[in-house]
Parts: structure tokens; C-alpha cells; sequence
């Protein structure tokens, strides 16, 4: 095992551990630009802490943003969900979280939301924005920087994270449609240009976070309920 000090040339050149957060998913990160929070912000501190370097946090508010300052190289480390289109750019860890995509309408007699004439609201270049973008047939997918906007303008179904989606639909007497459309899992990401080692030695680090018990620690400090998925 690479000791985790190792990889500071190669994961945080510039000097400082250049995070980015993104404020835009609740289960993961809260507070204000100014003092985030959340599992990410803690994972990040933790990170810095044992490279021996100082922190310098961003925050964003959608994922679309994390990924392009990790891939233009603004940032050192981003956390963001694991999926192919995205590979491109980034490299992950194993996921040390795992949330649920849903989808929420005002029809509580919809079941099948992939159907020629339903609309599908969702955030630009989230998870589930991908993972619908690769898998829906028939339905037609609707984005904007927020999907809440964009299915209070017309459309059948609100695409989002379960927690947010679900807060929302009870708040608007939506229904929230059983069961998960998606499994999400986050990771750690640093740009694809970085070596692999960097992913294989954050890795190690993510999964003794899970281990000890830090993750869930964290999530439970932060009141949100999220998988810690087993290594």
C-alpha cells in the first residue's frame, strides 16, 4: 500500500488540495459557499489533513460544473457520481456513498415513464441526467439548471435525488414512483490526466473512511441518510 503522502506531487502540484464542492446535491454537502458542509467537505479536510498540505475549497452548484473544473484543471479533487460519460475526463474511486435517482409526477396512475409523449424533467449533466440520456427509448428528456423549473413548466415527470425529489413532492402532493430508477453511486474523481495511482491510492483511502466508520459518522452529523456501500 502506497503511503497516502506519496501521492501529494502528483495529486495537488500547485501546493494546496484544490476541492470542489457541490452545493447542488443537499445529501452530500450544505452550508453556504462561504462554510460548506457535509460528507464531502469532511472527506476533503480529512484528505488534506493526512497530505499535509492546506485546503482550498470551491463551491458549485451542480455537478456538470465539478466535472469541467477537474477536467480544465481548476480543481485537484471533485466528488461526483461514477458514470461512463464522464470517464472521458475523470478518474474515480470506489464509491464511499450511495444515493437512489427517482422520478416524481403529478399522475399517481403513471408507472411506465418511458413512453412516446412523456417529458422528463431533469438537471443538465447530473447522474441521472447521464444515466436517463443512455437508457430512456421514448420519452422525451427536458434540462435546466434546475429540474424543479423545468417540471413546474409543463413537464409529466421530475427526475432528481430521492431526498430533494421526495421533499418536493410531499411539499407539491406529488408521487414518488417505486422502485429507484437508478442506484448513484458517488466517488472521489480527479482529472484524467493525473496518473492512476492517484485514483488506486485514493481508493485505498475511501474505503479505509468506510471502514473506520468516518462516512457514516459524517452523514449522521450532517442529518442525511445515505448507503455506505461494503468494499
Amino acid at each position: 500500500m502506497r503511503p497516502l503522502v506519496d501521492l501529494r506531487p502528483d495529486l495537488c502540484p500547485t501546493g494546496p488540495l484544490r476541492a470542489v464542492i457541490n452545493l447542488g446535491n443537499p445529501v452530500l454537502a450544505q452550508g453556504t459557499p462561504e462554510a460548506p458542509t457535509g460528507v464531502t467537505v469532511d472527506i476533503a479536510r480529512e484528505l488534506a489533513s493526512r497530505l499535509g498540505v492546506d485546503l482550498e475549497l470551491t463551491t458549485v452548484t451542480a455537478a456538470r460544473h465539478s466535472y469541467a473544473a477537474l477536467a480544465e484543471g481548476r480543481a485537484d479533487l471533485g466528488f461526483l457520481a461514477i458514470e461512463p460519460a464522464r470517464e472521458e475526463g475523470a478518474r474515480f474511486t470506489t464509491p464511499y456513498v450511495q444515493i437512489e435517482g427517482v422520478f416524481a409526477t403529478r399522475d399517481a396512475a403513471l408507472r411506465d415513464v418511458d413512453r412516446s409523449g412523456v417529458e422528463i424533467a431533469v438537471r443538465s449533466g447530473s447522474a441521472y441526467d447521464l444515466y436517463l440520456s443512455r437508457t430512456i427509448e421514448h420519452a422525451t428528456i427536458l434540462r435546466g439548471d434546475e429540474a424543479e423549473e423545468v417540471f413546474e413548466g409543463g413537464a409529466d415527470v421530475l427526475a432528481g435525488v430521492r431526498q430533494p425529489v421526495s421533499a418536493y413532492a410531499l411539499e407539491h402532493g406529488l408521487t414518488v414512483l417505486e422502485p429507484a430508477f437508478q442506484a448513484i453511486r458517488q466517488a472521489l474523481a480527479v482529472s484524467r490526466e493525473r496518473p492512476e495511482a492517484v485514483a488506486v491510492g485514493l481508493t485505498e483511502f475511501v474505503e479505509e473512511l468506510k471502514g473506520s466508520g468516518f462516512v457514516a459518522a459524517s452523514l449522521e452529523r450532517a442529518g442525511q441518510v445515505a448507503s455506505v456501500p461494503e468494499s
